[in-house]
């Protein structure tokens, strides 16, 4: 019977020309004492040859059925038996099938419980796009797979900031958005401040659509129309949620620091302040889901893939923060 006791981290390898296998190994290899078993999704001959290549020397076993998990070793789930091609830095939908069909076991096994957390290496959205991948990114396709409603959050040890709207394009946002949405999220960022981060009572800022949120409707009327009557309604039912405020005086302000979690109405207006504050100590979450995914808060890095040099902070913030996670929704269940 397998061990029940220790944390089982799965990995999806991401695309296999950008950064994320040396990431991972090195991630691996820079935690001298495992306090977790990590299952990799891909191909333990091709593992072993790229150990070589960054100089790792993890000790590596193939992991099939039912075996009994111990620390110190890094398990390898095998995807595929085949020989893969690899050209660092270069978009190839071959190598984005290799992406998916990672992805697509490590998921399964999440959804059956063989492992406790996920964690995804950067794919690279051109490379695996297919017919069986039609979605924007990673937490489109978890939150179809998995139970709940997802969000997308990035966290660090100074900001956490939750996206209303993620990967689409910027003029299609405003048309996205709606009360349902607005509550939807907000309530999903609560709900996870509160049950994976410890916090009892989470205070949550939204910030506006339109510069200076619309000034009262002479540059645009989302904010004043949507976004204030449902902040409104949000603190009628207990949940405290500020806003909504113009993101260039909030951050220039500091009053960041004044919230537990921030909702950002579209990407770059969420993940610029971010990553300005965190970047490469930050970890992409998604929030709201029944099971547990992080991510580094990069992407696939082509143009410094293969030369040994790319950062794994974010990635170990990512198995930290995954177990943290993990911890404390299995205490409270106790």
């Amino acid at each position: 019977m397998p061990n029940q006791s220790i944390v089982k981290i799965g990995i999806s390898i991401g695309d296999l020309n950008g950064i994320g296998p040396e990431v991972v190994l090195r991630s691996l290899s820079e935690i001298e004492v495992f306090g977790f078993v990590p299952i990799i999704y891909g191909n333990i001959t091709l593992l072993e040859k790229l150990q070589e290549a960054f100089g790792t020397k993890l000790n590596m076993a193939s992991s099939t059925g039912q075996i009994n998990y111990t620390a110190g070793t890094v398990y390898v789930n095998e995807v595929w038996n085949e020989e893969v091609q690899m050209t660092y830095g270069t978009i190839d939908t071959n190598i984005g099938k290799y992406a998916f069909r990672s992805l697509e076991a490590a998921t399964s096994a999440l959804k059956q419980n063989d492992i406790d957390i996920l964690i995804t290496a950067p794919i690279h959205k051109a490379s695996i796009k297919s017919d069986q991948f039609q979605f924007a990114g990673h937490t489109d396709y978890l939150n179809q797979q998995l139970t709940g409603s997802s969000l997308m959050m990035l966290v660090s040890d100074v900001i956490r900031v939750g996206l209303l709207t993620d990967h689409v394009p910027l003029d299609q946002v405003s048309s996205l958005i709606s009360k349902e949405l607005v509550m939807e999220k907000v309530r999903a960022m609560h709900e996870s401040l509160i049950k994976d981060f410890g916090i009892a009572r989470p205070k949550i800022a939204l910030l506006g659509v339109d510069p200076h949120t619309g000034d009262s409707g002479a540059i645009g009327e989302i904010d004043g129309k949507i976004l204030s009557p449902t902040v409104i309604t949000l603190r009628e039912i207990g949940i405290e949620v500020k806003g909504p405020f113009a993101a260039d005086g909030f951050f220039g302000s500091g009053q960041h620091h004044q919230f537990d979690g921030i909702l950002a109405s579209y990407h770059d207006q969420g993940l610029v302040p971010f990553k300005l504050l965190s970047f490469g100590k930050g970890v992409n979450f998604t929030a709201g889901l029944d099971k547990i995914r992080v991510s580094p808060d990069h992407g696939t890095a082509f143009t410094i893939a293969g030369q040994g040099v790319a950062s794994t902070s974010s990635f170990e913030a990512a198995i930290r923060l995954g177990i943290d996670i993990y911890q404390r929704r299995k205490h409270s269940q106790n």
